[in-house]
């Protein structure tokens, strides 16, 4: 048990102990052990059904129909998992770090190709990552819930749902018990998250780019914003707003991410009001300032010059009125201490 000493400076926001939004600690139980409760055969049901998809693989949007037991996808991974690291994270959002921190497992490479992208080493080139069995990667989630993290987090999961989905049936026979967190940048196909109802508790997509050409140009694919819009939708539908227990901890529901980027190139003002309007008023969203020159941008400026440059504070500002002006409420903010 981590137990780090923690003060707060400043009560969780009203939203986090309104009624509507909260559930009792003792009174949650995760989505998959209700599911497990229902019957084992479903689980394995979902487990069969992801690899069996792996043959022709249709896991996300790129669609490669790579058969990848045998050889690797679009993606860079085969029939098992890549692992990066696993450990408690104190760097996420207050409601998932709690005290002992996010339990989070970060997958190796992506099936975006983001050119600023922040994990570069991790998602573009695999750096320092192993590969593991379902059996290891349940006992890893275990391991993560004995050292007394709040959750666990599943890191750019869109391209391993098979391989999770097999994880945590054998991880709820081993005694898993705490909320699943899926961090993902919503590139993930419908089927996908279909396979995965049931199972998360927390969904934490990105909306990163609203725009098709820009998507294009700094993601590598020119869906992404109609895969997104879509499967932000779906995860709505399945989990609902946000809640959280009588300590500020989520604990089910969706909570959103956008990183305002210099120039308003993603569109926030768009994406703001298609969460309020399209998805809920209620959402939990976390807009995020910390873009800076990472990546190819960082290692080639002179082809992202538009984008070679920290944001300012008036970019940041503009993004959080365009939130409220859409007439979203319920933001991220710090309000836990460590000493």
């Amino acid at each position: 048990m981590l137990s780090r000493k923690f003060i707060p400076f400043g009560e969780p926001p009203w939203y986090m102990r309104d009624e509507k939004f909260t559930i009792r600690r003792k009174d949650f139980v995760p989505a998959y052990i209700k599911t497990r409760e229902e019957g084992a055969w479903k689980i394995k049901e979902k487990v069969e059904r992801a690899i069996e998809s792996l043959k022709r693989c249709r896991v996300c949007p790129r669609n490669c129909d790579i058969d990848r037991n045998i050889k690797k996808g679009v993606c860079k991974v085969g029939r098992y998992a890549v692992v990066s690291s696993a450990f408690p994270h104190f760097g996420e959002e207050d409601c998932l770090r709690g005290w002992n921190g996010s339990g989070t497992i970060f997958f190796a490479f992506c099936n975006l190709r983001c050119v600023f992208c922040q994990n570069f080493d991790i998602s573009w080139k695999g750096e320092d990552s192993f590969e593991v069995t379902p059996k290891e990667l349940a006992k890893i989630m275990i391991r993560l819930q004995d050292m007394g993290c709040h959750n666990i987090n599943f890191v750019t999961p869109e391209h391993v749902v098979p391989q999770i989905l097999e994880a945590v049936y054998y991880a709820i026979e081993m005694g898993l018990k705490i909320p699943i967190v899926y961090n993902t940048s919503a590139y993930d196909s419908e089927e996908s998250i279909e396979l995965m109802d049931g199972i998360v508790d927390i969904y934490m997509p990105d909306f990163k780019i609203w725009d098709p050409d820009i998507s294009w140009k700094y993601l590598g694919v020119r869906d992404y914003p109609e895969v997104a819009k879509k499967i932000i939708k779906k995860m709505w539908q399945q989990v609902g707003d946000l809640k959280f227990d009588e300590n500020g901890i989520a604990l089910r529901g969706l909570l959103v991410r956008h990183l305002v980027m210099p120039g308003n190139i993603a569109g926030t003002e768009k994406i703001m009001q298609f969460i309020a309007k399209e998805v809920s008023v209620h959402t939990y969203v976390n807009i995020m300032d910390q873009y800076y020159p990472a990546g190819l941008v960082a290692m080639k400026p002179k082809n992202y010059p538009e984008i070679y440059r920290r944001i300012t504070s008036e970019e940041y500002d503009y993004a959080v009125r365009c939130a409220i002006e859409a007439g979203l409420y319920r933001f991220d903010i710090r309000w836990l201490r460590y000493i």
